[in-house]
């Protein structure tokens, strides 16, 4: 027997991640709108979701995270990937690398040439200001005040400045600031930190909000369907403690559970690819072909370099005084390696002469180890990971079965196109000749990953590709934005999904094509520009 919520609500949002966080805020700011919040995560009382170096402990473990892989993928020759998602408000900004990056400028422009009005730089530019509260204050680039806090790294390290000095050498320009519009540089990432915490889309937006009435946040929730009547959305059908209980909506229904979750609610509610559901005995509401397809991620191909004569953050981790005087600084000063993004030193720059701009980012880290989870080396070691930052791969998400617990099909098809082998090849190239740089002699770099048994063709790169590459989690574009007469397109320039009423979706995957970088800003910035949008129709 299905219960009923108490009350009716003007607006459902499914998803208290990155997005749902600053919907529910924005939407819930109206008092007379009623919002009802749903997040299939707990609450944020860990510890290691506030440390920042906890994504080590959050990432991996059930309590935090999905816990899903890909399906074998071919271009990794064979191997699945581990793929985190946050299951807890805040999503994956109480989980992820906290690395605060626009994208570039040319990025959103090309959304406007799309046919998507109110997409381009100059029309995202605002939003991203008036979401931030940057440390650099308010300028031209920049907002102050808002609930996403950005703030520079709290430490630094000789070997990245040294691997900064490097990039120099090759000609790539210092960056203080990369989220300009042209990233194209090198410096240290600024990060969504407040004084040596991380800081979550929960902790600045949803947190500040639970106290009005108006807004009802249910957690623990895992939603099973959109209700659809007579061509529209009108409510959404959950379990709660193993009881399914059904919620309606006078207005609109959102989905902000990100490009695997808002494809697994759309294909058990009967919205996707007719050919993909009728074999689970899922009934066709909406055949919509580009439901859990043009899914994007950035693929980073992990080099390690062994080297001597410099301080990385593999000894410290092997050393119990060092680990111990690591705790006390953060719990005295809240500074040192435990308020350490998993990146701290980034690179763009281009893969070849020919691109017209920055078409790689590197992840450059004082540390290494074989895969996450393990233990770090007890060598001395950096990591310096390149990825294709604009891949022509397409891959898809789609259901296994109906079960609420069962994981999604996740197939990315990296390294699908040549293009992207032939990046991914030069990319490595790259990493070499960086590490041979002068500025690097003295901390004689030695290639463990891929190896120096590998060879500079590019039959042997693309392979070395495959063995070393492996995901920065930035899953994208599962229900894209595009114009009406874009057969994949699944919701329009306004986030209204195609073909059903009071139906949006609000989340990465409306992103048509990958930005630039990492991938957590921009969808905050949908989020904005989304919960914008729908007070804006509701009147």
């Amino acid at each position: 027997m299905t219960a009923r919520i108490e009350g009716e609500f003007d607006t459902i949002v499914v998803g208290a991640g990155t997005a749902g966080c600053i919907v529910a805020n924005r939407l819930s700011a109206d008092p007379s709108r009623k919002v009802l919040l749903l997040e299939a995560g707990g609450r944020d009382n860990w510890i290691w979701f506030h440390i920042p170096v906890g994504y080590l402990f959050a990432i991996g473990n059930p309590r935090s995270d999905w816990m899903f892989k890909t399906e074998p993928e071919p271009g990794l020759n064979g191997r699945s990937l581990a793929y985190p998602r946050g299951k807890v408000i805040g999503g994956s900004s109480a989980i992820n690398a906290m690395i605060s990056m626009r994208g570039q400028a040319a990025d959103y422009d090309h959304w406007r040439q799309l046919g998507l009005t109110g997409w381009g730089w100059d029309d995202v530019r605002k939003v991203f200001r008036r979401l931030e509260d940057h440390f650099l204050g308010d300028s031209e680039h920049h907002g102050a005040g808002g609930g996403w806090r950005i703030e520079a790294a709290r430490l630094s390290w000789p070997i990245l400045d040294a691997v900064a000095n490097a990039a120099c050498e090759m000609g790539i320009p210092r960056s203080a600031d990369f989220n300009t519009g042209d990233n194209e540089g090198v410096g240290y990432f600024h990060v969504n930190q407040k004084r040596g915490r991380r800081w979550s889309s929960a902790r600045g937006f949803l947190k500040p909000a639970l106290h009005r009435s108006n807004l009802r946040l249910e957690t623990n929730v895992v939603v099973d369907r959109v209700l659809v009547e007579n061509g529209r959305a009108v409510g959404v059908r959950f379990l709660q403690n193993g009881v399914p209980i059904e919620a309606r909506a006078r207005r609109e229904v959102v989905l902000c559970a990100g490009a695997i979750g808002s494809i697994q609610v759309l294909h058990r509610s009967g919205i996707g690819p007719a050919e993909w559901l009728k074999p689970l005995g899922i009934e066709p509401v909406l055949d919509r072909p580009g439901v859990g397809r043009n899914l994007q991620d950035h693929l980073q191909q992990r080099a390690i370099y062994k080297v001597s004569g410099g301080r990385t953050l593999n000894e410290i981790y092997h050393s119990l005084p060092r680990r111990a005087w690591m705790g006390l600084d953060y719990a005295l000063r809240r500074r040192g390696p435990l308020t350490m993004a998993p990146s701290q030193l980034g690179i763009f720059t281009r893969s070849d002469s020919h691109q017209e701009r920055a078409n790689i980012q590197f992840h450059v880290q004082p540390l290494s180890l074989d895969k996450f989870g393990d233990p770090l080396h007890r060598f001395p070691a950096i990591t310096v990971s390149a990825c294709n930052l604009r891949p022509t791969s397409r891959g898809e998400i789609k259901l296994k079965s109906t079960a609420l617990d069962a994981a999604p099909s996740i197939a990315p098809h990296y390294l699908s196109t040549a293009d992207d082998c032939r990046v991914a090849a030069d990319a490595i190239r790259v990493t070499r000749r960086l590490m041979k740089q002068h500025a690097l002699a003295t901390y004689h770099p030695e290639e463990y990953l891929p190896g120096p048994s590998v060879g500079d063709d590019d039959a042997s790169l693309a392979k070395a590709a495959g063995d070393i590459g492996t995901t920065i989690f930035h899953p994208v574009g599962t229900a894209k934005m595009g114009r009406a007469d874009d057969p994949l397109a699944v919701v329009d320039e306004r986030l209204r999904f195609h073909g059903l009423e009071a139906l949006r979706v609000v989340d990465a995957s409306i992103m048509p094509t990958i930005t630039s970088g990492n991938t957590n800003t921009p969808t905050a910035m949908i989020a904005e520009k989304g919960a914008t949008m729908i007070l804006e129709d509701g009147k």
